[in-house]
């Protein structure tokens, strides 16, 4: 009940949205959908660094993270594009562009993200850093964030977000 969850629900119930896959170089989970991220290799990745196509990008564990550049005649058609990124990559897009809207989404607790993160498979290690991370990026997080949701239960955490969402088309 992650951020991959999350995203993946508010696509399939606002047509207006549409999720732009980030790649990684990191290997893929047992059970994890072939479509949560563009597994990649670490030269292709470069190579797509180095040619500009990314629109944020980070480093994590050993690991690449990045959200492509979208492209204009590509697959968003006029919707909203929506980014799953982490805080660094929010803060990349959010001085490319102002105006983009950010919702920061906080767990419950940090011993309830400890228990997602080992339940999903996660090693003992890179649990403990992913947690060392949140830490450190919950702050920074939080003021830059247009609005805050605490990812508590699933159902409420889409209907705040499509809430939000559609507050923000609005203005």
């Amino acid at each position: 009940m992650g951020k991959g969850t999350i995203v993946n629900a508010l696509v399939q119930r606002d047509p207006g949205l549409w999720l732009s896959r980030s790649w990684t170089t990191r290997r893929q989970r047992p059970g994890e959908p072939d479509d949560a991220y563009v597994f990649t290799t670490p030269d292709r990745f470069e190579a797509k660094i180095a040619s500009g196509g990314f629109l944020e990008w980070t480093e994590f564990l050993g690991n690449y993270y990045g959200t492509p550049v979208p492209d204009p005649t590509g697959n968003a058609d006029g919707r909203d594009v929506v980014l799953e990124i982490e805080v660094d990559g929010a803060q990349q897009v959010k001085r490319q562009f102002p105006e983009a809207v950010l919702i920061f989404v906080l767990p419950p607790s940090r011993a309830e993200q400890e228990r997602r993160l080992r339940e999903r498979g996660d090693p003992g290690d890179k649990v403990l850093a992913r947690l060392k991370k949140a830490e450190l990026e919950e702050p920074i997080g939080r003021s830059l964030a247009d609005h805050l949701v605490i990812n508590d239960d699933l159902e409420q955490t889409i209907d705040e977000m499509m809430t939000i969402i559609s507050a923000e088309r609005a203005r």
